[in-house]
């Protein structure tokens, strides 16, 4: 990892915990090829993790909060809820 990068990417989001998860989702999305790096990669950047603290660095990913009121948690087990509330029986056999 370029110490470079990541002393960069601090400046952009100081929390550790929230650089953690964006720049390791990130590097795992350009290593999967879900998505394109959105920098022009130099020889030393070696592996998936120093382009996505550069990206960051530079300002091309950002975090992105929800908004301050929204319940998106709430809103998730209420429809987890639903949907277990509206599935099928597994042992309800049809004509029995």
């Amino acid at each position: 990892m370029n110490n470079e990068y990541l002393e960069r990417a601090k400046q952009v989001i100081p929390d550790a915990k929230t650089l953690i998860v964006l720049a390791s989702k990130r590097a795992a999305d350009l290593a999967s090829g879900k998505s394109r790096a959105t920098i022009k990669s130099d020889k030393d950047m070696d592996n998936f993790l120093d382009i996505a603290l550069l990206e960051i660095a530079e300002g091309h990913i950002i975090a992105d909060f929800p908004k301050a009121g929204s319940n998106t948690i709430i809103d998730e087990l209420a429809a987890l809820r639903d949907a277990k509330n509206n599935a099928a029986d597994p042992l309800d056999i049809p004509g029995e």
